[in-house]
């Protein structure tokens, strides 16, 4: 392995690139609530964005992970909290209040619950009351933080981490940590699935995903532990090395498993008996960490070079994750009424979401110190020299330092 671990950094670009592409999508798949919906709608989206779905935010978690564990803060803990907050914290609540604001106002206008004039409904917006019930996702708390909520729990998943690095550099915790690193063959693929799938037949019934952080104790399950699956995993020459051999095994096990997921799920009717839904749901329990260790594997095959656009989409990842969901709804908002068509209109709100991330990272947010923070970037005298943006249109948001 090199000392760099260049397919991490890809990896992260390339998930939040998808991140952009499932968001625009939510405009189109049918039967899917969103906070505006195009009027050119369509069911088949449904089944790829599945795909996507049961392990896109997994895969964000693990890479997270990852990073962390490359640090390697044991011994710091206290001051790895505190830049974490610093760069995770500050971003969100700048987010929540700036940047996000145009999403629950485009939705309520559009479900005729909010007056037209975003100016006054900044004003109303700032001052934390209730809305009228159901004008927009959060409608409730006055505020919201909608696609940000990655980062409010990734920031406490850190600090929870940070907490426990004592107990997992203890000698107990280090027997624990091998005994992960040193699963191999069908061990990897099916221990570490097992608790995924019992969080997926036991908490997902009675905790459906909220993304408030308050109740949202499945998910919180399932993303803690994947995330530190990741902080085990990441230093482990021969882990990677098993990954790397897996990695053909895996791919055709992912797709196997989707395939019987999507067959069982087609047969589960209107009223599906209990054993068939902890059935279904264990079938998306090991596709979703299959997939996680396919990812990684042939991510480690084919990623792991520094590609000269690399150093630049990288930084450009975090600002183009906080921006990008407004401008896909802001644009949308704008076009929907112009009936365009089922190609012009998505094809526009793609161009104008990723042209839109570029300009503003290039020209404004990376250029300007005192917004660099608030987009989770570096202060200007720390960062380091890169390459030109020539393929900036495939970066997006970087939450975690560059990995090493």
């Amino acid at each position: 392995m090199t000392t760099r671990r260049y397919d991490i950094d890809a990896l992260r670009v390339i998930a939040f690139a998808l991140l952009i592409l499932y968001h625009v999508c939510m405009l189109y798949v049918a039967d899917w609530g969103w906070h505006v919906k195009s009027q050119y709608q369509n069911e088949w989206l449904q089944w790829p964005m599945i795909f996507l779905n049961r392990w896109r935010m997994s895969l964000l978690f693990l890479i997270s992970g990852l990073a962390i564990g490359l640090f390697n803060p044991a011994g710091a803990a206290g001051r790895f909290a505190l830049s974490r907050t610093w760069r995770l914290f500050l971003p969100l609540l700048f987010g929540m209040f700036f940047i996000v604001p145009v999403q629950p106002y485009c939705q309520g206008v559009s479900n005729g619950l909010v007056e037209p004039g975003f100016g006054a409904f900044m004003l109303r917006y700032w001052s934390f009351q209730p809305w009228p019930k159901d004008a927009f996702d959060g409608w409730q708390y006055g505020i919201t933080w909608n696609h940000l909520w990655y980062l409010a729990y990734l920031w406490v998943y850190t600090l929870l981490l940070c907490v426990l690095l004592p107990a997992l550099e203890s000698s107990i915790g280090k027997r624990l940590q091998a005994a992960v690193c040193g699963l191999r063959g069908a061990g990897l693929i099916v221990l570490p699935a097992l608790p995924l799938v019992l969080y997926l037949t036991t908490l997902a019934k009675y905790f459906p995903t909220t993304n408030d952080l308050i109740h949202d104790w499945f998910q919180h399950a399932l993303y803690f532990s994947v995330l530190l699956y990741g902080y085990v995993m990441a230093c482990s020459t021969a882990l990677w090395q098993e990954l790397l051999r897996l990695r053909h095994v895996t791919l055709a096990l992912a797709l196997v498993i989707f395939a019987i997921y999507v067959a069982w799920n087609l047969q589960l009717g209107e009223h599906p008996s209990d054993l068939m839904v902890a059935g279904v749901r264990c079938m998306r329990g090991f596709y979703l960490w299959t997939a996680l260790l396919t990812i990684l594997g042939w991510g480690h095959a084919l990623l792991n070079r520094p590609f000269r656009w690399l150093p630049y989409a990288t930084e450009a990842v975090f600002p183009w994750y906080v921006l990008h969901q407004s401008l896909i709804v802001l644009v949308a908002y704008w076009l929907i009424p112009l009936h365009l068509g089922p190609v012009l209109e998505p094809v526009l709100v793609i161009i104008a979401t990723v042209g839109g991330c570029a300009l503003l990272h290039e020209f404004v947010i990376r250029r300007t110190a005192l917004l660099r923070p608030l987009f989770g970037l570096k202060s200007m005298s720390s960062r380091r020299p890169f390459a030109a943006p020539a393929v900036a249109v495939i970066a997006l948001a970087s939450i975690a330092d560059d990995v090493r």
